[in-house]
């Protein structure tokens, strides 16, 4: 049996899409379901585009996501002899041949086939003409033969049984009159080489693949499978774009969602198994498989995504999720990021994460346990503190300094005691209190959010609101 070796091949020309995303995703778990192997290559060869930085940015991105390859990250541009040899192997096997045509004359034949009502391409001009009418040291492009007659088949993964006429393909150029390879011609020689044996990418690809199957026949090498995945769309149907909120890995990061929420979401964006809906990592790669792949463009539903954060904000580790909202605070405005803090996050937290769904709505109610007094109010806060509230609380206060030891099952007893004393219900309490600690009309459970806080601050807060 081959192993199976899938690869992710993105162009550092910019941010990682989600759509590249949700391929390196399924290349991931494609692979590691069939106990193969998954690889990484840049494909850097755009000098002019590709920056280090957005290398960079490729290779976070992965790592967050939790998909390694298997092998060293292989850089395309390193390559290019490589693809030269190739291209001068066919040359010189009669499969490829010099084509000498000026950019004025490419130019004037894309006008002449367009004025014909034909696709504007390359007519041939030089594919069958003696090499001695080429103009004395004149640079030319290595251009591959294509098949004229016929058609070609591919058996799709995804998209079924594809076919193209081999008119409709011209002959493409493979290595230019600088010497570099064209995209074309460098992905199949980096694919043959790695041993590819899947090639699954968005179906925006999928005219690439003939082209790329003539390479690969001329050379007599075996094609890979393909599989060509649908394209994300927004809500509304239209390719996902700006308009539509985050397309990045980096902006769903900075927007508070976690990096299983995210892959999780992106593996149910066109594949599914059954009404499984929330699948560990583990889970994924023994269920994942092309063949659940459906051929429809998938929408993008943002709501859909906060309820599978939510539900993996849940399940995480609260350690974990101090981490992060301690280093999202520092960008927080009054709030004080010190240990202090970060102790009262961690004894909140099982509250705070049950009511949150993303990062960012983690760390916006958390804020207030770094505050300082007096506290910003809400609107809903201030209503909360009549002059009937703050004498409630001025009476509360008492109570609350000899609670010992200041735990939630002891503040839960005082709270309940003073309210059936003053024969209040526990919410016109619990509500003013709530208000005057926290700045807001909501919060974990009161027992919870002043146990956190600890007894000098609560009584601070309180005393705040009742002196301010």
């Amino acid at each position: 049996m081959t192993t199976i070796r899938t690869r992710f091949a993105p162009s550092p020309t910019g941010l990682l899409h989600i759509g590249n995303a949700r391929a390196a995703l399924f290349n991931f778990l494609f692979a590691r379901h069939h106990g193969g192997q998954f690889l990484l290559r840049i494909e850097d060869t755009d000098r002019e585009r590709s920056t280090q930085q957005a290398v960079d940015v490729i290779f976070a991105g992965m790592e967050w996501m939790g998909i390694t390859p298997d092998e060293e990250p292989v850089f395309q541009s390193t390559r290019e002899a490589r693809h030269r040899e190739v291209a001068l192997e066919l040359l010189e096997k009669g499969l490829a041949y010099k084509c000498y045509c000026t950019p004025e004359e490419l130019k004037q034949m894309r006008e002449d086939a367009t004025k014909n009502g034909l696709p504007p391409r390359y007519n041939g001009l030089w594919r069958d003409r003696d090499p001695a009418d080429a103009p004395q040291g004149a640079p030319y492009a290595i251009r591959i033969k294509a098949p004229r007659e016929g058609e070609a088949i591919i058996d799709d993964l995804v998209q079924g049984e594809v076919r193209v006429a081999n008119v409709e393909l011209d002959d493409m150029i493979i290595l230019r009159s600088d010497g570099t390879p064209t995209y074309q011609h460098a992905v199949v020689v980096d694919d043959h080489d790695m041993a590819i044996t899947h090639v699954i990418r968005g179906d925006d690809h999928l005219t690439n693949t003939f082209r790329q199957a003539m390479i690969y026949r001329a050379m007599g090498w075996d094609l890979p499978r393909f599989g060509h995945l649908p394209l994300i769309h927004g809500p509304d149907g239209a390719k996902l774009s700006k308009r539509h909120g985050a397309q990045s890995v980096v902006e769903f990061r900075d927007m508070g969602y976690l990096p299983e929420a995210l892959c999780n979401y992106l593996l149910r964006l066109g594949w599914g198994h059954g009404d499984a809906e929330i699948l560990s990592r583990e889970e994924q790669i023994k269920l994942f498989d092309i063949d659940g792949v459906g051929r429809a463009p998938s929408r993008m539903d943002y709501a859909k995504l906060d309820h599978i954060n939510a539900v993996w904000l849940r399940q995480a580790d609260d350690v974990r999720l101090s981490d992060d909202v301690m280093e999202r605070l520092k960008k927080v405005d009054g709030v004080t990021v010190d240990e202090t803090t970060r102790a009262r996050v961690l004894s909140l937290m099982p509250g705070l994460k049950e009511r949150a769904r993303t990062l960012v709505e983690l760390t916006e109610n958390a804020a207030f346990l770094g505050r300082h007094v007096p506290l910003p109010m809400n609107a809903k806060a201030e209503k909360l503190l009549t002059p009937e509230g703050r004498a409630l609380l001025g009476e509360l206060a008492r109570d609350l300094a000899v609670v010992d030891p200041f735990n939630p099952e002891n503040i839960d007893a005082a709270l309940r005691a003073f309210a059936e004393r003053g024969e209040h219900k526990l919410g016109q309490v619990a509500q003013p209190l709530r208000a005057a600690v926290t700045g807001s009309n909501s919060s974990p459970g009161i027992d919870a959010t002043l146990h956190a806080l600890g007894r000098d601050e609560t009584l601070a807060r309180i005393g705040a609101v009742l002196h301010g």
